[in-house]
């Protein structure tokens, strides 16, 4: 009778020659750390991309002031001022200037605070209206009726020279309510 490969080698000091089983626990246990990696990596990207985050605003000319007039709502567009060559009019950023009294304005994103569709001004009515899911606001931006919760979001805005400036640069977020 002939020794087989695993008894012969075991003794005098070398190793054992791999078996199926010791391979495919190795195997087995390299394709678990692959798959733990891979679930691992982005979640604890999510976790510290606050480390890393980097505020992209930046004051941005809407224009002479004159060019609003008082007690009117307009629309206004300003370029992206972060924006790459391929972006195209995607760069060209809507939204609505509305002048009150002298110096005093608001403006506002033109997605509505629901859903982020794109929200039209009805003058006539003095609402702004979603076409999406039928919300409406108020001409100061207030919730008026249907699913948005909040108003529409306004950017900061100053007015220097003659010129409104709005602080943009970053898709435009609701930020909860302060207790």
């Amino acid at each position: 009778m002939s020794e087989s490969p695993e008894i012969a080698n075991s003794g005098g000091g070398q190793t054992p020659a791999p078996n199926r089983r010791s391979f495919l626990l190795r195997a087995g246990l390299l394709i678990n750390a692959l798959a733990l990696a891979a679930l691992a990596l982005p979640i604890a990207g999510y976790l510290l991309a606050p480390l890393r985050r980097v505020v992209y605003l930046k004051w941005i000319s809407l224009g002479p002031v004159e060019n609003f007039p008082e007690n009117q709502t307009r629309l206004a567009i300003y370029k992206n001022p972060f924006r790459t060559p391929w972006d195209g009019s995607t760069a060209e950023i809507p939204c609505w200037v509305r002048r009150i009294k002298g110096d005093a304005f608001q403006v506002f994103a033109i997605n509505c605070s629901h859903l982020g569709c794109p929200v039209r001004w009805f003058p006539s009515a003095e609402l702004f209206m979603c076409p999406c899911h039928g919300g409406t606001f108020y001409a100061d931006g207030e919730r008026a009726s249907g699913p948005p919760s909040r108003a529409l979001y306004q950017y900061p805005l100053k007015v220097e020279k003659g010129e409104l400036w709005v602080k943009a640069g970053e898709m435009p977020v609701m930020t909860l309510p302060k207790a």
